[in-house]
């Protein structure tokens, strides 16, 4: 029982620290002040290190697994749609 507790805990923590990662990405781009903005990206620094430390712990502890890795062909058409969506958002915008 104390595993499946901590299984949660961990899991929680990791997705909360997803997401406040998303939220420093939001505040780092709007953010004028270089002193402020410095401040924000070491701290995003900070909890990224912290998220993959604990998600180490919590993949060799079984709690977190990866999917399959993708082939190289698979790679290939991500690249080429995220390239696409890109210039479509670029294109959109002129």
């Amino acid at each position: 029982m104390q595993d499946i507790q901590e299984k949660d805990m961990v899991l929680d923590v990791l997705t909360a620290t997803k997401a406040s990662i998303g939220s420093y990405a939001k505040v780092i781009t709007e953010c004028a002040d270089p002193a402020l903005r410095s401040s924000f990206q070491k701290m995003r620094d900070g909890d990224e290190k912290f998220q993959y430390d604990l998600f180490k712990i919590a993949e060799q502890k079984g709690y977190y697994t990866l999917p399959p890795t993708a082939t190289a062909q698979e790679m290939s058409q991500i690249k080429t749609a995220l390239a696409n969506s890109s210039m479509q958002t670029v294109n959109s915008m002129m």
